[in-house]
């Protein structure tokens, strides 16, 4: 199972995994850990990352950059408007009010979502970590800025879902950083000492975001969180290239601004100029060659220029470092260390400004450019079953504040509630409570704040269905869960309607459970009621409303004490449950009064409908394939064109021996026909019409090939043939002077041994002679596999008999038990003879046997 962190920036991408050695970043197929985020699309096929970067200036309309920052917006937001005057390609509103890019692709005119365009990225990502891998890759951690809402979250998702990925989760680029940081860390605080407080400060193209996290052993918990969407280091970037097209005009009279290739050669080239500046104090030199009307410019830029320029951009960067210190609530004294990460972040000013601030050196403990998507490797490892990772427990944090709104009668104002407020812990539940006779309908949405950069505030609306009054036409309780998930999404996750028993039904109720002679279960609410107590974590947003006023709403949090929705007993809770589990006792005693029902919800939120979304991927599938049917032809045809180049160069120098001068002629004719078809009639043909003019090559190359090679190897093959020759007649002739080491073996096999020797001797000299009068132009008379197999025969015969071993000699029968005795004591027994002739051995006759009668025992 892979474990994948991707961090998608707005101008490069990044891939880590885990292994069982750690982390690792993957490279892409130009061993290259960064992908640039940019999809170009052509006549013939799409291109992503490192190869679409050349299609920027060229192919500039119809090659998507820096669209990050259009995901989930509407067309109306300022933001977007803003955004669209750096944009090379043309925006279009779509009918549900959303972002659409116009674009040409195969020729046709088509009009692409972000969503899509990010989802194609995922998928160069993904081809990518399989190539690196050698395995599928479908689980993995995407990273987003902590500043995203929850659309724009929903639409990272939906692009994983067309892509072919199963989106773990939604990680907040801060929060992976941290993460990273603090789950190598063995001296962190224990639980009950102080946390260690650390800031963090990234800085990348598009945008900054900034943290404090507290560490723990074994935990991080997110304090405060403060971000500008809309400052990064492409705003240098753009703020250079302004001075030098000012610059331009007057100097070489030319508006760079007013045509799109020019002004984006200049965005570049000042890019290079800001890294070459971060690093040197003095004047840099800036050259493009013919950048418009064929006139070469030139200009120079210090650093000390550049910072004056940009000092409106340092001071946004002061008041979010700032916010960011008044809302920790934390003294300079309490931070640990400030470690700051992102591309931007290596601008010497930045650096100033973050030491003026913190009274600190900032820290680069991490990688600047790879630690998000280490820390989201890190985080798939956690979730993933394949990996055991050292416990860490993270505590994100919400950025924006949610409020909750529903309708009411016709003239009270709609009610509301602040459900979540802005730093909430995340993830987290809260149980609702809503006394309703009808389906009703919730509304979320965001307040309104300084940091909150979007013109629409609507979350999503979730209308709870099949809603009925009780029996005796009052209004039915109904609790809702809504939860911040761990992807910081709001959802409506269920709800359910206390129904009140009739009578009668209360009295079936009773027989039912007379029947079955179960205890009766009592619903967790009518026991607080009937015992009058109240959980110490419960809140009320109104007063419970009584049935003349069943519009009122009351609001019950039962499982809002622990971040990850679980319920925690308070201190009054612990000291009154010996009450508790008496109150609990005297209710089951209670007959049964409501039943819970389980109810619908449909949800009205930033997605796509799934006809829509199964229309995205189908129409990434059909582009997968057309890219791939279009590789295929490519690497076919770069094969035709290959050998072309090859075998036109080798048939007049180290093949010139091997080929009839007639033969030579009309092969090189041959290829130069080829060559000029490649590039008029078969500059765009089927992938098999390249590989049938491959192989009608092949046909007149490959013989000559084949001779060349066969000269080569010829050689080697019959001096192998000749000493394994050489060996077994070594072996003949010791046998015949009776060597002791082949003296074992039978005459009749050693004749077979000799007989083969004689008759492959033979074939080689006969074949060595007739291919020495054979020219070079023709085919061989005997090949290199045919020399090998003929040894191979000589040894299959010969091998087995010269490598026999010698049989083992016969065992010795055992000898007699007492002889082996007498021979182990070392005793030499005289044998006595008789006067009758016949021997006697004496040890024999030293014990007699007991059941003797002429024994004599002593007794004692």
């Amino acid at each position: 199972m892979s474990v994948v962190g991707l961090d998608i920036g707005n101008q490069s991408c990044y891939i880590a995994v885990a292994r069982g050695g750690g982390i690792e970043t993957i490279a892409n197929e130009y061993s290259d850990r960064l992908t640039p985020s940019i999809v170009s699309f052509g006549e013939k096929q799409r291109i992503i990352g490192t190869a679409a970067k050349t299609q920027v200036i060229s192919n500039a309309k119809n090659t998507v950059t820096n669209f990050k920052k259009l995901l989930a917006q509407q067309y109306s937001n300022p933001c977007v408007q803003l955004e669209k005057k750096w944009l090379p390609y043309e925006l279009q509103e779509l009918e549900d009010h959303s972002v659409g890019i116009k674009l040409q692709y195969l020729n046709q005119p088509t009009v692409m979502r972000p969503e899509q365009i990010l989802a194609m990225l995922l998928t160069k990502l993904k081809q990518s970590t399989e190539a690196g891998l050698g395995t599928k890759v479908v689980d993995c951690v995407i990273s987003v800025p902590q500043y995203f809402t929850d659309a724009e979250r929903r639409a990272v998702l939906t692009a994983s879902s067309i892509a072919g990925l199963n989106c773990m989760k939604v990680m907040n680029d801060s929060t992976a950083v941290s993460l990273a940081y603090g789950i190598y860390k063995q001296d962190l605080p224990t639980p009950e000492e102080k946390p260690r407080n650390v800031v963090f400060v990234d800085m990348g193209n598009s945008s900054l975001q900034t943290s404090v996290c507290a560490f723990n052993k074994g935990k991080l918990r997110v304090l405060a969180t403060c971000s500008d969407a809309m400052i990064g280091g492409r705003d240098f970037d753009r703020l250079i290239a302004e001075h030098f097209a000012s610059e331009f005009k007057t100097k070489y009279k030319i508006d760079v601004k007013s045509k799109i290739r020019p002004w984006l050669r200049l965005q570049q080239e000042c890019e290079k100029l800001k890294k070459l500046m971060s690093a040197n104090s003095v004047k840099i030199p800036l050259n493009i060659e013919c950048l418009m009307n064929d006139i070469d410019v030139t200009g120079k830029l210090q650093r000390s220029e550049f910072e004056d320029m940009a000092s409106p951009l340092f001071d946004r960067i002061e008041t979010v470092l700032r916010q960011l210190l008044e809302q920790s609530k934390l003294k300079l004294d309490d931070i640990y260390s400030v470690e700051i990460v992102g591309g931007s972040t290596r601008v010497p000013a930045v650096k100033d400004i973050i030491q003026k601030i913190f009274k600190k050196d900032c820290s680069t403990t991490l990688n600047q450019d790879e630690a998000v998507a280490r820390g989201c490797a890190l985080q798939c490892a956690m979730l993933s079953p394949t990996f055991r990772v050292r416990e860490f427990s993270t505590t994100d944090l919400l950025p924006y504040t949610i409020n909750l709104e529903w309708p009411t009668d016709e003239d009270e104002e709609p009610g509301s509630a602040e459900i979540f407020p802005q730093f909430h812990a995340v993830p987290f539940s809260k149980m609702l409570t809503f006394y309703r006779k009808e389906a009703f309908e919730l509304q979320a949405t965001y307040t309104k704040t300084n940091n909150f950069n979007y013109h629409d505030l609507n979350i999503g609306k979730f209308k709870i269905l099949n809603v009925k009054p009780a029996f005796d036409g009052e209004c039915s309780k109904v609790k809702v869960k809504v939860r911040i998930d761990g992807h910081g999404i709001f959802t409506v996750s269920s709800a359910s309607m206390m129904e009140k028993l009739a009578p009668s039904e209360e009295a079936a109720d009773e027989a039912d459970k007379k029947e079955s002679e179960t205890p009766m279960e009592t619903d967790q609410e009518t026991a607080a009621a009937n015992t009058e107590e109240k959980p110490a974590n419960e809140t009320a947003s109104e007063t419970p409303p009584t049935p003349a006023s069943t519009e009122e709403e009351s609001m019950n949090v039962d499982d809002a004490s622990q971040p990850n929705g679980e319920q925690a007993p308070s201190g009054d809770a612990a000291k009154d449950d010996g009450k508790k589990e008496e109150a609990k006792k005297e209710v089951k005693k209670k007959k049964k009064t409501t039943k819970q029902h389980d109810l619908a919800i449909e949800s009205l939120v930033h997605e796509p409908p799934s006809s829509i979304l199964t229309e995205f991927c189908e129409t990434e599938f059909k582009m997968q394939a057309n890219d791939k049917l279009e590789r295929d032809k490519s690497h076919a045809r770069n094969n035709v064109e290959e050998y072309v180049y090859e075998m036109r160069g080798k048939i007049y120098e180290q093949l010139e021996k091997f080929i009839k001068e007639d033969d030579r002629t009309q092969f090189s004719k041959l290829l130069d026909d080829t060559e000029n078809w490649l590039y008029e009639d078969g500059e765009d043909v089927e992938k098999n019409i390249y590989i049938k003019k491959l192989e009608e090559l092949k046909k007149h190359g490959d013989p000559v090939v084949m001779r060349y090679k066969e000269s080569i190897d010829r050689p080697d093959a019959f001096e192998m043939l000749g000493k394994t020759l050489i060996h077994y007649n070594k072996i003949l002739d010791s046998y015949k002077k009776g060597d002791e080491l082949y003296n074992h073996i039978e005459k009749s096999e050693m004749s077979k041994v000799e007989d083969k020797i004689k008759e492959k001797t033979k074939w080689r000299d006969e074949n060595w002679n007739k291919q020495n009068q054979v020219p070079m132009t023709e085919n061989p008379v005997v090949t290199v596999s045919q020399i090998h197999q003929e040894t191979g025969l000589l040894k299959a015969v010969c091998e087995p008999i010269v490598t026999k071993s010698k049989p083992k000699p016969k065992e010795e029968p055992p000898k007699d038990k007492e002889k082996e005795k007498t021979e182990e004591s070392g005793e030499n027994t005289p044998e006595v003879k008789m006067e009758d002739g016949t021997s006697v051995d004496p040890s024999a006759q030293e014990k007699p046997a007991a059941d003797d009668p002429d024994v004599k025992m002593d007794l004692d």
